[in-house]
């Protein structure tokens, strides 16, 4: 019972509908009134024992005490209004929390609802932005640093849910995932018309999953999706009132969907062996479970650590050097700004995750040991196409660590000084002086990093496409 607020309001209302007070209520079940009154305003949490009692005495079923719906709008706008002042962004204005009294009149309660909506509506205004967006994820690695970039909370979370489908081994499927979203009361609907700004939407009122109709090879991206949107549920995500917050439900989902796809006792003793065999390869992971090279180099992430006893980096970069996405937990220098934010920084040109744009054959992994101010690491970086732009994905581990990986015996060797601009960014002398002055250009702006996300409902969702979508859709339903 995580809704303790709509659970009291359901009990005050039939408590009402029956005309009892606090304390003849409280005769009857054998409590005092005033532990009621911390019940009925979701203070404290009734045994079931007790609930069972106070549905006997109400005469009304146990189910209709524990329904998560409020019972009246004046309870809604009550609990809106309770929920609004317990939130953090209300408790840093210092000011007293307001009591909905019997007497206060609905005109009243619907001012003071309104004013907290339009408080969260432009506290979202200010923290859709490159700069919050920015400091919030900077601080996020900083966490997942710390913890080895592993949540064993969400890992046995997805293996409960994976094994409840009945999946053993192999590749996850299309309809075991069905199957989870059936378990939580909702059916997987792919459609041709989703809002432009969402990957995914759920109808709570209908039970139904939205998901595009095409996906990329092998039907990763429709599982994971479809997955990351079951993760919400399971994780009982509530709509993110800060940016920071935001970003954790989507590390939070992405983690999800990757163990349930890579399951961690299966991913483990794959890894594991390939350690033995010292053989360890991200094509290899990738193909055994059927999944992206970007999803299995960061699922390794997520394990190697806990569980192979390896530290690691992993790079995804663009085709112009600035990265989109960084992690490590092995002592490599990343590229970042003076805000400590390494997304649309520059890769050095000698790291593997740009020399390997330079090759005619890109069908395999390269690899390279690049020499660095804080040593020498082993990298392995395979390059891709999306709709957009050529990127590379790099998972790369100290020297010492590369005894375990394939490719380790290559002859590729760099090196690198970055951050000194003598590496890699500064012209040579005869260069400068041969075109100072005497050339002009035009800069590619990194739309996803320097452009503000909408502030709607949801950071990078538009409400207006979104309600519309559910409209339309919601009609078909009752036809």
């Amino acid at each position: 019972m995580s809704d303790l607020v709509t659970l009291g309001q359901r009990i005050r209302h039939f408590r009402s509908a029956t005309g009892l007070t606090l304390d003849q209520l409280g005769e009857l079940v054998g409590v005092a009134g005033s532990q009621l009154s911390l019940m009925e305003n979701g203070r404290r949490e009734p045994r079931i024992t007790l609930l069972t009692a106070i549905a006997d005495a109400l005469g009304v079923a146990l189910s209709d005490l524990l329904e998560e719906t409020p019972p009246s709008h004046r309870a809604a706008l009550e609990i809106e209004l309770e929920r609004a002042q317990r939130s953090a962004l209300y408790a840093s204005l210092g000011l007293p929390a307001v009591r909905a009294s019997r007497s206060m009149s609905d005109e009243v309660l619907e001012a003071l609802v309104g004013l907290h909506r339009e408080l969260v509506e432009r506290e979202r205004q200010t923290i859709a932005t490159p700069e919050e967006a920015r400091r919030a994820n900077t601080e996020l690695r900083h966490r997942m640093r710390t913890l080895d970039n592993y949540l064993p909370d969400i890992e046995e979370l997805a293996e409960r849910t994976v094994r409840d489908t009945g999946h053993t081994t192999g590749a996850l499927t299309h309809r075991e995932v069905g199957l989870m979203a059936k378990k939580l009361g909702f059916e997987l609907v792919h459609v041709g018309d989703l809002p432009h700004s969402a990957r995914s939407v759920i109808d709570l009122e209908n039970g139904r999953i939205y998901l595009p109709p095409a996906s990329i090879p092998g039907g990763h991206g429709l599982r994971s999706m479809a997955l990351q949107a079951i993760a919400h549920r399971l994780l009982s995500h509530e709509v993110p009132s800060t940016y920071a917050e935001f970003l954790r439900q989507r590390l939070e989902i992405n983690y999800f969907a990757a163990a349930c796809l890579m399951p961690r006792e299966q991913s483990v003793a794959f890894l594991a062996q390939a350690k033995a065999d010292r053989n360890i390869a991200v094509e290899d992971f990738r193909d055994a479970f059927g999944v992206t090279h970007e999803a299995a180099a960061l699922r390794l992430t997520n394990l190697a650590t806990s569980h192979l006893d390896l530290t690691l980096h992993f790079l995804r970069v663009g085709d112009d050097g600035a990265v989109y996405k960084a992690y490590e937990n092995d002592g490599l220098r990343l590229p970042v700004d003076v805000t400590g934010s390494v997304e649309g920084q520059l890769v050095c040109r000698h790291w593997s995750a740009r020399v390997a744009f330079t090759r005619t054959n890109r069908t395999t992994e390269f690899y390279q040991y690049t020499d660095t101010p804080e040593g020498t690491y082993w990298e392995s970086t395979q390059t891709g196409t999306s709709a957009s732009d050529e990127f590379s994905i790099t998972v790369g581990v100290p020297f010492a660590q590369s005894k375990w990986f394939r490719g380790r015996e290559t002859t590729n060797r760099s090196v690198s000084t970055c951050p000194d601009p003598a590496c890699c960014r500064r012209p040579s002398g005869d260069l400068a002086s041969r075109w100072r002055g005497k050339a002009w250009t035009s800069a590619k702006l990194h739309a996803h990093i320097l452009s503000p996300l909408p502030s709607g409902t949801f950071p990078g969702v538009d409400d207006q496409e979104l309600y519309r979508f559910l409209e339309t859709h919601a009609e078909r339903v009752d036809d």
